[in-house]
């Protein structure tokens, strides 16, 4: 009953072509790639001396470029050949190593270097596309008054939007989502028909699709920056990679049939930019403006600017959620890989891809914040951005030349393909490489430190098994009669009514090995009933079942939870229903009371036992691995199980328990004399103080 609830939901409602799934896309999956106009022609404009160093042949190839941008690594790359390797209908670097994770071990380096990456060049989208799109009112008149008139005053609206925003993740965005779609569609349309609308005065910019505008550029000396230029194209397709992590909220089809819309409508505002632009070069006004004179905000019409400026902000904070949305679905599945600690969760909604994660999302806020304050206009923001996420679609490129490999498709056409990729994904992430020494240390750093984690979670696990000395895990089968024994004696005290370790339960009834030493070795726990319980959450939201193992005894009993990803996982109160219901069964034996406020109490007590490990002097492997050991050992201390598994009110002991690593080898001592010809050969680095040593 439980496989087929489990596999029932799989099937993702808005994942057939359906027009309430392409508009679902296009609240989803375009926010960042769909906001890029705010800020690229600006960013071109500005970083080549501004408006009065434009000339028509410069507009041209850059608007070129960014075409060709899209159509290369976005189009062809992630829609043609990405999207096609998914996991279950799952995108993304972490769903495509899981695919190709068995051909070699070394490719958990580019999806742990992949993910971070994207992870932390993700940080500064929301601060970017939110200032970008509060500086379009500065100086705008709403009701006869300006009220945004300084870059002050936009800061401090961008922070009050992204805390807001940051705020609400805890409710949840279902009802949020649901105009995410129709607010995205007006958006792009938008785009479009503004890009239209400045078209209409000079159609021949359309030229511009012609690729020598582009290679003519690069080599050109009207482009002071020279294949530098790149940096800020690259900024045309930043929102690539999110295109395809969040295949599996839409699917498939809707990106297909969504896409050509998006493009069409994002290369119009780009064409009618570039039209405005080259119209108003020489003028004398906008020139004045400097870097302040946005090509977005001031090619819209007078009459319909108030308007755009309002919708861009719409688009910028939707922009915003899709990338703390996917930030929370990215952690989630690094937990799964056993890549990322487990961290606290809960599900708003009943749609399980709706997460909220508390730790992560206060660590953005604070991030997002801190680029807001530290970089103070979009500007500035966008000169930093991007440098990250080139190498996420690298290590992508990496990964689907394997995934390639493994379909077998042809290893000439293969390796040409990913070369080409590879190739032009590495001169953008040189060109982008100057963007460091302007602010992107800071994400680089973030990426720096998520890597680490996941190195020293992963590889740290790997040491552990690989170095356990003697065997890990041990059958509950083989220790029956032990703890039969143990439950009887009379000679230990009663340690509690019903033992319980919550741990999972593997083929053949097997479990950690410190389980069964923190009860017979570490102190002999006697008690009436040892409890093994597993907890597994379901993907359907309101799963409340069990099932149990008594292993043909009264003493023993291993429980599997099944709960829903919204139930509470309060395990003291399940367990004790499990108890009932065993006791009504005659499964195991009545626990009677004899001091208790409760009439008739036939349930004993319960101790729960947390297993905390600590690294034991005794280890012997090298020091390299010691501290990645103690590394993760320190991650695993900012984990509360107690917590996590609704026991903070609940008899709970953490014991620790000595790990030991690597063969251990004991020196024995020898027995000597007590007289001093017998030491003589002995070397003592000290006499020793009898009168200080009896204090």
């Amino acid at each position: 009953m439980e496989k087929t609830q489990l596999n029932s939901i799989k099937n993702n409602p808005h994942s057939k072509m359906s027009i309430a799934g392409f508009l679902i896309a296009l609240g989803i999956v375009y926010g960042d790639i769909g906001t890029s106009p705010l800020y690229v022609m600006h960013s071109l404009m500005v970083g080549n001396g501004g408006l009065e160093k434009m000339s028509a042949n410069f507009i041209l190839g850059s608007v070129s470029l960014i075409f060709w941008t899209l159509t290369i690594v976005t189009t062809i790359k992630y829609v043609l050949i990405a999207l096609r390797a998914d996991n279950n209908g799952e995108g993304g670097i972490f769903a495509l190593y899981t695919l190709v994770r068995k051909r070699a071990k070394w490719l958990i380096i580019p999806a742990m270097i992949g993910g971070a990456t994207f992870l932390a060049d993700g940080m500064m989208t929301p601060a970017v596309t939110v200032t970008a799109a509060i500086e379009g009112l500065k100086g705008i008149q709403i009701h006869n008054a300006v009220l945004i008139s300084t870059q002050n005053q936009v800061i401090i609206v961008t922070v009050i939007i992204l805390s807001t925003l940051f705020f609400i993740q805890r409710f949840g965005t279902q009802m949020i989502g649901r105009a995410f779609g129709p607010i995205m569609l007006v958006w792009f349309s938008f785009l479009g028909i503004i890009g239209i609308v400045n078209l209409s005065g000079d159609w021949t910019i359309i030229r511009a699709l012609n690729p020598y505008y582009a290679i003519e550029l690069l080599r050109s000396p009207i482009n002071i920056r020279g294949v530098f230029i790149l940096g800020s194209i690259f900024l045309a397709t930043t929102g690539a990679e999110a295109l395809y992590s969040d295949m599996g909220h839409v699917g498939r089809p809707n990106i297909y049939t969504s896409w050509p819309f998006v493009k069409i409508c994002l290369l119009l505002s780009y064409l009618g930019q570039a039209a405005w632009i080259i119209s108003v070069k020489d003028n004398a006004t906008l020139q004045k403006m400097g870097s302040s004179m946005n090509p977005f905000y001031q090619s819209i019409p007078d009459d319909f600017r108030l308007f755009g400026i309002l919708l861009s902000a719409a688009a910028a904070i939707i922009a915003s959620q899709a990338l703390i949305s996917g930030s929370y679905t990215l952690v989630s599945e690094a937990t799964k890989l056993r890549m990322f600690p487990r961290l606290k969760t809960y599900y708003p909604t009943n749609f399980k891809g709706q997460l909220y994660i508390p730790t992560v999302n206060s660590i953005i806020w604070v991030v997002c914040l801190f680029i807001v304050f530290y970089f103070k206009t979009s500007e500035n923001m966008s000169n930093a951005y991007g440098l990250e996420i080139t190498i996420t679609m690298l290590m992508t490129t990496i990964l689907l030349h394997q995934w390639l490999l493994m379909k077998r498709v042809n290893r000439l056409f293969t390796t040409v393909i990913i070369a080409f990729f590879f190739v032009i994904e590495s001169i953008f992430f040189v060109t982008n490489s100057n963007k460091f020494l302007h602010g992107a240390y800071i994400t680089m750093f973030i990426a720096a430190v998520l890597i680490a984690v996941m190195f020293v979670w992963r590889y740290g696990e790997r040491l552990k098994d690989d170095n356990t000395y003697r065997s890990h895990f041990a059958s509950l089968l083989a220790f029956k009669r032990q703890l039969n024994d143990l439950r009887k004696d009379p000679s230990y005290p009663l340690y509690t009514t019903n033992l319980v370790y919550l741990t999972r339960v593997h083929d053949g009834y097997r479990i950690k090995k410190n389980i069964l030493y923190s009860i017979l070795d570490k102190r002999p726990k006697r008690a009436q009933v040892y409890w093994f319980v597993t907890v597994n959450v379901t993907d359907e939201p309101y799963t409340a079942a069990y099932s149990v193992e008594t292993f043909d005894t009264d003493y023993m009993v291993s429980v599997q939870l099944y709960l829903g990803f919204r139930v509470d996982q309060k395990v003291n109160v399940y367990l004790r229903q499990v108890v009932n219901d065993m006791m009504s069964n005659g499964e195991i034996k009545s626990q009677p009371q004899k001091y208790t406020t409760i009439p008739d109490r036939d349930v004993g007590d319960f101790s729960f036992v947390i297993i905390k490990e600590v690294l034991s002097p005794d280890t012997k492997i090298s020091n390299l691995k010691k501290s990645i050991i103690h590394l993760r050992l320190l991650l695993q201390k900012f984990i509360s199980p107690a917590n996590w598994f609704g026991l903070s009110y609940s008899d709970v002991v953490e014991e620790r328990v000595p790990l030991v690593l690597g063969k251990v080898s004991l020196n024995r001592l020898r027995l000597v004399r007590k007289d001093r010809s017998a030491l003589k050969d002995i070397k003592i680095d000290e006499e020793i103080d009898d009168d200080e040593d009896d204090e």
